[in-house]
């Protein structure tokens, strides 16, 4: 770049002074300032927007490569789950294979199956369908009226409504 030291810089400003004159030169040193400093921000913008394009250029590599590994992972899990639905129907197929069989097989052979199905499979858990009604439902209507238990909840607001005397 231009080395400028202090020595050039005062015989330029010497030459200037001599060449335009101390009248006009203020204004033109403000001009060549204002000149200089667009020039620096233009610098810098074009620097800004080429370090930008270079970022998105990175971001778009890395993010290619977080996509094909993104895709070889759904292709492992699909692989995966696609083996244990084949082991599943396997398992399943042996089961009703071994159910639909003829009867004659020994006991001794249906308890071995058994057995060693009961380790390899469990079954389903299932809810036991209990009915927390059940209890005060079993209780008939007219013992509830006859013994004054409340047949119907109601919120403070109503039962002070419905007991409200008629004005």
């Amino acid at each position: 770049m231009i080395d400028i030291g202090i020595s050039k810089l005062a015989l330029i400003g010497a030459v200037a002074l001599v060449v335009i004159g101390p009248e006009k030169l203020p204004r033109v040193a403000r001009t060549v300032g204002t000149l200089l400093g667009k020039a620096q921000r233009y610098v810098a913008d074009v620097k800004a927007e080429v370090n930008r394009s270079m970022e998105l250029d990175e971001l778009k590599k890395m993010k290619e490569s977080m996509e094909s590994a993104a895709r070889d992972v759904e292709q492992s899990v699909q692989s995966t789950t696609s083996s244990l639905e084949k082991d599943w129907r396997d398992a399943t197929d042996f089961e009703s294979a071994y159910s639909s069989s003829d009867s004659s097989t020994s006991a001794s052979d249906y308890s071995s199956y058994e057995s060693s199905s009961r380790s390899a499979v469990t079954p389903a858990y299932k809810h036991p369908g209990k009915n927390f009604r059940l209890k005060r439902t079993a209780v008939p209507r007219w013992y509830k009226a006859r013994s004054g238990l409340r047949t119907h909840v109601q919120s403070g607001a109503a039962r002070v409504a419905r007991f409200r005397p008629k004005r």
